[in-house]
């Protein structure tokens, strides 16, 4: 369960510690009374907010109970859109992509949880042996936003056959549209339990990553996203010791073998990032985004793969990008200048990506992942400037740390 109260998020510390610097060297210049009143203001704000937050927490926690006794889709796909727009309030009354992310990632787990115990109920009979669901990508580094799809595999225990493979062939079916029926979009990927590639028992998932790592199949492309999207693996649902033992080894192999891994760090390095002349914004010059970029595309997606390449390399377990970066920092591969660089830029481009989620939930515009740069405040246009010419900066220490030619 999601903590009740959120402190500053990560890189805010600073920013807290100077503020209390200028109220502490402030009281000198005031008498008793002011200095009174001006102390009894902040105390009454600060109340003011926390009890904000308790009361977001309250309702969340109570829609949640709801969730685990709740037998009709229909109920819970309204439930879902509460707790979507009680998540979208509370953003924007803190901006803190911290507590969305932990949220959103809490109440999608229960109501996915949910989903498995009502689809097996619906089967002529019980699971016939142990299993597990598997998310993945933003769902899988716990980064959960207000739009949603699914990401998701499903692993189950090898002692039952061709018996069990039938088995969850259909509940698989029938899982993918119960999602979709309670706000879970499928995916156009197709990263789905459905498909036979994101469906096995523990051995037939380790012949397939045998065979993904060692490129034995002949589609390249795919083998590659299918690391990428397989590397942010963490355990949703049912057997946790089942769950636990495909990570561990999906962990292991991208680590033992190390062409897949450079393979992955060559593609991260060469993403495009919205940088173009003198280091300005690089805007689409004409159609329909014409003065804005792909903020997902050429900012969001190169930090959290370039960071996702280092994690992996170093044999940090973590899928969260700023546990991640913290790690990193802990072991000596970033600074703790870059680190901090590094969270603030996650922050500012996943704070603007939420904002643009926002916008179409509201219906102001139809698009989630276009952004005019010149529509920020000066000093928000500079930080996520900023932002991009680290991503690029570790983009290159990867180039040149991997020898990527």
């Amino acid at each position: 369960m999601p903590h009740q109260i959120y402190p500053p998020e990560p890189g805010d510390g600073e920013l807290l510690s100077e503020l209390l610097g200028e109220v502490h060297a402030f009281l000198p210049l005031l008498d008793r009374d002011e200095g009174k009143k001006l102390l009894e203001g902040l105390v009454w704000h600060t109340s003011e907010e926390l009890g904000k937050l308790r009361l977001y927490s309250g309702r969340e926690e109570a829609i949640i109970e709801r969730v685990a006794a709740e037998t009709d889709y229909a109920a819970l796909l309204k439930l879902h859109e509460e707790l979507n727009l009680l998540e979208m309030e509370r953003f924007l009354n803190f901006y803190s992509v911290t507590a969305l992310h932990e949220n959103c990632t809490w109440y999608r787990d229960a109501l996915a949880g949910r989903a498995l115990e009502l689809v097996a109920a619906e089967m002529p009979s019980p699971p016939p042996v142990p299993f597990a669901l598997i998310s993945m990508g933003s769902d899988g580094r716990e980064e959960q936003t207000l739009i949603t799809d699914q990401d998701y595999l499903i692993v189950y225990s090898d002692d039952g056959g061709e018996a069990a493979d039938r088995y969850f062939q259909e509940y698989s079916r029938i899982l993918v549209e119960r999602l979709a029926e309670i706000g879970f979009k499928k995916c156009s990927g197709g990263i789905m339990p459905v498909n036979d590639n994101w469906r096995g028992s523990l051995s037939q998932w380790q012949r397939r990553l045998h065979a993904i790592v060692r490129y034995e199949t002949e589609d390249y492309g795919k083998n590659m996203m299918d690391l990428i999207v397989l590397s942010d693996a963490r355990f949703v649902a049912g057997d946790a010791e089942l769950a636990g033992k495909l990570v561990s080894l999906i962990r292991a192999l991208l680590q033992d073998y190390f062409m897949a891994l450079w393979g992955m760090a060559k593609a991260a390095t060469e993403m495009k990032l919205a940088l173009g002349f003198l280091k300005r914004f690089w805007t689409e010059g004409s159609g329909e985004h014409k003065g804005s970029f792909n903020l997902k595309l050429l900012a969001w997606a190169p930090l959290v793969m370039n960071v996702r390449i280092l994690a992996i390399n170093q044999g940090i377990p973590a899928t969260s990008t700023v546990t991640r970066i913290e790690l990193l920092e802990k072991e000596h591969s970033f600074s703790a200048n870059m680190a901090r660089g590094l969270v603030a830029a996650y922050r500012i481009l996943t704070k603007h990506r939420i904002l643009l989620q926002i916008k179409v939930i509201k219906g102001i515009q139809n698009d989630a992942y276009y952004l005019n740069p010149y529509s920020l405040p000066s000093d928000e246009r500079e930080r996520m400037r900023q932002a991009l010419l680290l991503i690029e900066d570790l983009q290159k220490t990867i180039h040149t740390n991997f020898s990527i030619v």
